[in-house]
């Protein structure tokens, strides 16, 4: 299972450029990678551990802004299609090991 968390948050005021960097760094300490931008990923195990990781997420949301999160099975997310310019990547493959905090 892969979440994404995907955002689209203002940054016109001193306090919203703050909310924005401590909604993203508080994404990167859970374990998220960006992919582009205002777009974030992370491999979870199972449903259980994406429905835990979405309920501290809904914790740390900013005020202002828009934020989106998808949960896709590791099969669908196989079926992703990458792109460099014309050339096609390999998708991402999930953690050989995951982390124990």
């Amino acid at each position: 299972m892969w979440l994404f968390a995907m955002f689209d948050l203002p940054v016109d005021t001193p306090k919203s450029r703050k909310d924005y960097t401590n909604f993203r760094k508080s994404l990167i300490r859970q374990g998220f990678n960006m992919m582009q931008f205002s777009v974030y990923a992370r491999y979870c195990g199972s449903q259980e551990k994406s429905d835990l990781i979405c309920s501290r997420i809904r914790q740390v949301l900013p005020p202002d802004g828009e934020v989106r999160l998808l949960s896709v099975t590791e099969r669908q997310f196989g079926k992703m299609e990458v792109f460099y310019g014309n050339k096609r990547a390999p998708t991402e493959k999930p953690p050989d090991q995951l982390l124990l905090f």
